[in-house]
């Protein structure tokens, strides 16, 4: 592995934890503002990433991605919130679970923002800023794809009907080992799922400022 390699690796890991970070305490912080105090009594109302971190989510899975070449996503350990406890029911709780990706979303555009505006398309801060468009699109197209226990499933909780609600709970209950599943056995279809979604995004982007 080549000096640039880990170099860019580095790079990504840290933008994973900044970002990852702002992800999950944007759900914590919005189930409180919502009348859930589950996320502080277990202190994932912090920037602290040790709190938050996964480490086949944060760390492994991202690393993963880079090597095979595809689009960098993973996450962190969900923030605990209690659907039941948050106003507004379940469309309360779909606004927890797209709090998160929507982070990403505005962190992404931020970043695209600062290339084009201060014309950073190199060097190290170029590199990182690179990294901040294309690591949370990532996070924000997979986190919203609605499958339990991804944060878009929530929005498909407060439409879907009660027995496939059941049927959605029963699959979230495995947690992490469903979202191995996807990742090992449809990652050719995911990640042609994921990058149709970040290049729409990208395309919208390039609106924004002009370039498209």
């Amino acid at each position: 592995m080549t000096s640039d390699k880990i170099i860019y690796i580095i790079i990504v890991l840290v933008v994973v934890f900044v970002s990852m970070v702002l992800h999950e305490l944007m759900h914590g912080l919005t189930a409180y503002w919502l009348g859930d105090n589950t996320a502080k009594e277990h202190g994932r109302l912090t920037l602290n990433p040790i709190k938050h971190i996964d480490p086949f989510m944060t760390i492994l899975l991202p690393v993963i991605m880079i090597l095979m070449g595809g689009p960098v996503f993973g996450g962190a350990k969900p923030v605990p919130f209690r659907p039941d406890k948050v106003k507004g029911g379940e469309w309360g709780a779909a606004l927890v679970g797209i709090a998160g990706p929507l982070t990403n979303l505005i962190l992404a555009f931020l970043c695209y923002g600062a290339i084009v505006v201060f014309n950073i398309y190199s060097g190290l801060v170029g590199e990182i800023l690179y990294a901040g468009v294309m690591v949370n699109l990532g996070f924000f197209a997979f986190n919203i794809l609605p499958i339990p226990p991804l944060d878009g499933s929530r929005v498909l909780y407060a439409i879907a009907p009660e027995g496939f609600q059941r049927v959605m709970s029963a699959i979230e209950s495995a947690g992490l080992l469903v979202v191995f599943a996807i990742v090992l056995l449809l990652s050719q279809p995911l990640g042609m799922v994921l990058n149709a979604i970040i290049n729409f995004v990208l395309k919208i982007f390039g609106m924004a400022f002009g370039l498209v």
